[in-house]
């Protein structure tokens, strides 16, 4: 209880309350308060309870809350005489009651006040079926209902929106991003279309980009289009393989088998399903069966002890031990025939269970098969979205094998070539840096002839010639090829810019038709945009006269339906009145006197009575009392005066013995300075 006032007061002491609450303060409100307080606390969840209790009455009070406790689902403890209580201490402001309340409310503020909120509109109003019987109120109460489920699924589709998580804030910063680029778009087009227009022949540039993006787009949905046919294709080819190899299975066992095997086996599976369905699925059906009915009796029988258990534990000892009897008295019992019969029941017994055994064991076969081939499936599945090849067959995979090994000697004889080449290179390499240092050496001797000949650098300077000239040579080839390609291109770009009229010259007429065509359609647009606005604004204005009076007779329907529940009550409330006038006379003229007793007139004459002799035994009690008043005045004032009187005695005794211990006191420090 504590830990339950701690957590109203915390709840309180925060927004939206803030009632700066203590455990003492909170605990000292009185009942009129706390009612208060638990209306304050029903108006956060619905704002029509935020009222002031003492502008209404008790009972209106108690009404009013307990119905939007019963809408909210609130379940007092206890049962039903709990329940009187639990009004009564609602009505009276009791403690123990609107404590546990108030924890039951602050824990799941906000889920009851959605609750509140749904009720406002789901709470069906109940119409009596006399009044359904006219057309009209029952197309409204049917209209009703209707629109009572069209607040539910918006309420759905409400919340399921605030759960995925697209917040308004997010979205009108999603829209306001958008618009910019929008606008930063535009302003790129702007400047594009500014720059182009310098441009000769733009127009017809931006009709060929416009077809050429087109194109594109054509381009592009013809390779997604050839995209998925591939994969359509892909799929049949798997289809397809997966049937022949079917096929080839199925030829194989044709071919290796004749038909009489093949009866034998179709004989041989159809009576194993048929010892299936007759024989081992019945007596599994059955076998279930008595076991679900077993389980079920179990279940519906109460719960067991410990002693229950025993008993049944000795119960089943002692039904074995006396099977075990009958056993032995019947084995004593046998005949020979009995015996041979038995002997042969036994052989019959053994070969059933082995015949259920293997059929159990080619069951679970062909279960292991079919799971296996889901599995083989799934896996070639696999291998072809990994861009895998199909699983190879024997044949096949034997051809793979073969191609291998003639690729793995050609490879082989390719590897002894590169290494005589690799070998080649070398001697190749090593033959070129000898005829290198040959070559320096050479050119050293020649440089040292020229320098003592007196021409050094000739050699040198002749090398540099050859090379130039040689350049120049190639230089004068790449020119004149240059301006021949130049040449063909000029004719080629003549020609296709000559082609390229050609062919749009038809498009650019097709073009000036489209164009009068799409002015043409213009014009009958904003025709018709008049038209459709002139008859929008005419069904606008319809709409709005019909929503009013719609609305009006709403009102009035409201209006008449408050009338009927108000004449309703007032003739409940007649005729309750009615019914105990009615029981009333009838007491009252009864002859029976202890019927008459129980009138309420009787009652009431009878506690007239009770009141008046109370009021004479009063009468006579103040005027006793006041005949005794004034001598018991005196006698109470000398009472006073006697205390008084007895007071100042005493404190004369106190003074005196005081004095006497003080006098006391000076005589022996007398005493003492006589002794020093």
């Amino acid at each position: 209880m504590g830990d339950q006032i701690q957590f109203i007061v915390e709840k309180l002491n925060q927004e939206p309350f803030r009632k700066n609450y203590n455990l003492i303060s909170f605990d000292s409100l009185e009942s009129l308060q706390l009612l208060q307080l638990l209306s304050d606390v029903l108006g956060e969840i619905d704002s029509k309870h935020a009222v002031d209790i003492r502008e209404e009455l008790p009972e209106q009070t108690a009404k009013r809350m307990l119905n939007l406790l019963g809408i909210l689902k609130y379940k007092p403890p206890g049962t039903l005489s709990d329940l009187s209580a639990f009004r009564q201490g609602l009505v009276t402001g009791s403690k123990t009651v609107i404590h546990p309340v108030l924890h039951w409310l602050l824990q799941r503020t906000s889920e009851l006040r959605t609750r509140a909120y749904l009720a406002r509109f789901l709470v069906k109003l109940e119409v009596p079926t006399e009044f359904l019987q006219d057309d009209t109120v029952a197309d409204f109460n049917k209209q009703y209902e209707e629109l009572m489920e069209a607040f539910k699924n918006l309420h759905k589709e409400h919340e399921q929106l605030k759960i995925s998580g697209l917040s308004t804030a997010e979205i009108r910063r999603d829209i306001s991003t958008m618009e910019e680029e929008k606008d930063q778009l535009a302003k790129r087009v702007e400047r594009l279309k500014k720059r182009v227009e310098t441009v000769q022949n733009h127009q017809r540039m931006l009709e060929i980009a416009r077809q050429l993006r087109l194109e594109k787009e054509r381009e592009e949905s013809l390779a997604q289009q050839k995209q998925e046919q591939k994969s359509q294709l892909f799929h049949a080819e798997q289809k397809l393989q997966r049937a022949q190899v079917q096929l080839k299975e199925m030829k194989h066992m044709v071919a290796d088998s004749k038909p009489d095997s093949l009866m034998k086996k179709l004989e041989e599976e159809m009576n194993f399903n048929s010892y299936l369905a007759t024989e081992k699925i019945p007596r599994e059906m059955e076998s279930k069966k008595t076991s679900v009915y077993f389980l079920q009796k179990v279940v519906a029988e109460p719960a067991m002890t410990q002693a229950d258990l025993t008993a049944l534990e000795s119960e089943r000892d002692e039904v074995n031990a006396e099977i075990n009897q009958l056993i032995e008295k019947r084995m004593i019992k046998y005949e020979p025939t009995d015996s041979k019969f038995s002997m042969y029941r036994q052989q019959a017994s053994i070969i059933s269970r082995k015949k259920e055994a293997k059929a159990e064991e080619l069951q679970a076969a062909k279960e292991e098969m079919s799971s296996l081939e889901r599995q083989m499936e799934q896996k070639s599945n696999q291998a072809h979205e990994l861009e895998g090849s199909e699983v190879l067959t024997e044949d096949e995979f034997k051809q793979y094998v073969s191609k291998l090994r003639s690729k793995s000697a050609f490879y082989k004889k390719k590897r002894l070539e590169m290494a005589e080449i690799t070998a080649e290179c070398g001697i190749l390499q090593r033959t070129e840096e000898l005829l290198r240092q040959r070559h320096e050496a050479v050119q050293q001797q020649l440089q040292a002839i020229e320098e003592k000949k007196g021409i050094s650098g000739y050699s040198y300077t002749q090398e540099e010639l050859e090379r130039v000239s040689a350049v120049k040579s190639e230089m004068d080839e790449v020119k004149g090829q240059t301006l021949d390609n130049m040449s063909e291109m000029v004719k080629k770009l003549n020609a296709m810019v000559g082609e390229k009229k050609a062919s749009l010259a038809p498009v650019i007429k097709e073009l000036r038709q489209l164009r009068q065509n799409c002015q043409e359609l213009t014009q009958e647009y904003e025709e018709k945009k008049i038209q459709y606005d002139s008859c929008a604004a005419g069904l606008e204005t319809n709409r709005s006269a019909l929503e009013q009076e719609v609305k009006g007779l709403l009102e009035e329907c409201a209006q008449e339906e408050s009338n009927y529940h108000y004449i309703n009550c007032m003739k409940r409330n007649l005729e309750i009145q009615l019914q105990r006038a009615k029981e009333e006379l009838k007491a009252y003229m009864s002859p029976d006197p202890q019927e008459r007793r129980r009138a309420v007139r009787e009652q009431y004459t009878r506690i007239i009575l009770e009141q008046e002799n109370l009021g004479k035994k009063l009468r006579e009690k103040q005027k006793v009392v006041r005949e005794s008043h004034g001598p018991n005045m005196k006698q109470m004032k000398m009472w006073q005066d006697f205390e008084q009187l007895m007071e100042c005695k005493r404190e004369c005794f106190l003074k005196q013995q005081n004095q006497a211990a003080i006098g006391q006191i000076i005589q022996e420090g007398g005493k003492d300075r006589l002794v020093l």
